[in-house]
């Protein structure tokens, strides 16, 4: 077994992939469009990696309510500081760079257009 991708719902799906694009080089893989059911799939890959993020696109739905229940993504990078440094500068919002208790920065949080926290970590 593997993991095969996963799902977040999209109320913009233009505005979404433009973030994952261009915030973390993400390229469509495949998309399936499902008009006649109102709804499209959008699967994104980074490069080099089979795993897929879908993007879901409900036709006329307004924003989802995110609840408490939704946790996050990550997405682990080389290197950390360079790439928070660029978000940051593009204008997307992102935390502080940050360390579980006692440990050196590891991490941080950046917000996609749906709301959507994506943790990025430093790569092992």
């Amino acid at each position: 077994m593997k993991m095969a991708h996963t799902c977040v719902r999209v109320k913009d799906l233009e505005a979404s992939l433009e973030f994952y694009q261009t915030a973390f080089g993400f390229e469509e893989s495949r998309r399936r469009d499902f008009p006649e059911n109102k709804f499209t799939l959008a699967y994104l890959t980074l490069p080099g990696d089979d795993y897929e993020l879908e993007l879901t696109y409900n036709y006329d739905h307004a924003a989802y309510d995110l609840g408490d229940g939704y946790g996050h993504i990550a997405i682990a990078v080389p290197d950390l500081e360079a790439i928070h440094q660029s978000q940051k500068e593009a204008g997307y919002t992102v935390t502080d760079l940050k360390g579980l208790p006692g440990t050196a920065p590891s991490y941080y949080f950046i917000v996609d257009p749906d709301g959507y926290k994506i943790e990025v970590i430093r790569e092992k």
